[in-house]
């Protein structure tokens, strides 16, 4: 785990995060329920942004309505922690009430005018911003082949992003400069209307593809993207394959994410 940047300059990045993107009501349905943000997704599945400024049996409270509220539902939904979230005990609350932690992400902010603008690629690589549903569905395969499990839901929810007035989306990929190209790379970059952020996606790379700066190029075309539409900060949930390449780059490790995910029972 790389260390967070705990500076002055990382701490205001990471504020102007929380009051701005964390507050933010997308295009799911969405409603504020005291100190959190609930939402339900085009998928069905709930999540859960927190605001804070609750502790002790208030909190607990605030917990378990929202566990009642799914649960009588039968919906799953998240609760997406952050380490500098208080009270320091919430994931002990959460776990208590029956939510399970998954893997943990890497929160990194980025100053736009301080990151590289510069795209290089490797020979015989070149990069294309997709739009048409065929093209969604080789990045569909294209995932599967590096993940190993099914990204059934990606042309669907790529082409919403497309659409999305709100939240608009643009797709990159990288492919093979032949006649019949080959698809090795792909990422989303959303920008997030009405706020000084636009946040980055995906990125998965091809195996046999990786350590040739195609990841990197990637980045970089999308902070060009936001910088030509006024943006001032790039975000992006980092896995740790690419937190370190992040933080090369210029991104700002300001906390950590963890989901936590409640389930009713079978």
């Amino acid at each position: 785990m790389i260390p967070l940047d705990t500076t002055p300059a990382a701490v205001a990045l990471r504020t102007a995060y929380d009051q701005q993107i964390r507050t933010r009501k997308g295009r799911d349905t969405v409603e504020q329920v005291g100190a959190v943000i609930r939402s339900i997704g085009i998928e069905g599945n709930g999540f859960l942004q927190y605001l804070g400024g609750v502790d002790g049996p208030e909190l607990d409270q605030l917990i378990a309505d929202q566990v009642t509220f799914f649960g009588e539902r039968g919906t799953k939904f998240e609760w997406k922690y952050y380490t500098h979230d208080l009270p320091e005990d919430l994931p002990q609350r959460l776990t208590k009430a029956g939510f399970v932690p998954e893997d943990e992400e890497c929160l990194l902010i980025g100053d736009i005018a301080e990151l590289a603008s510069e795209v290089v690629l490797p020979e015989g690589i070149r990069l294309r911003e997709i739009t048409e549903y065929a093209d969604l569905e080789r990045m569909q395969a294209m995932e599967e082949e590096v993940w190993g499990y099914s990204h059934d839901w990606l042309p669907d929810a790529l082409s919403a992003d497309i659409a999305n007035a709100d939240e608009p989306g643009t797709v990159l990929v990288a492919e093979t400069d032949e006649k019949d190209p080959k698809m090795v790379c792909g990422s989303w970059i959303r920008l997030h209307r009405g706020t000084d952020f636009a946040s980055l996606w995906g990125g998965s790379t091809l195996p046999e593809w990786r350590g040739k700066g195609i990841y990197r190029a990637h980045v970089a075309y999308r902070r060009n993207l936001a910088a030509e539409r006024g943006y001032k900060y790039l975000q992006v949930d980092a896995s740790p394959d690419s937190r370190g390449i992040l933080a090369r780059l210029g991104l700002r490790p300001v906390s950590v994410t963890v989901p936590y995910i409640w389930k009713p029972a079978v």
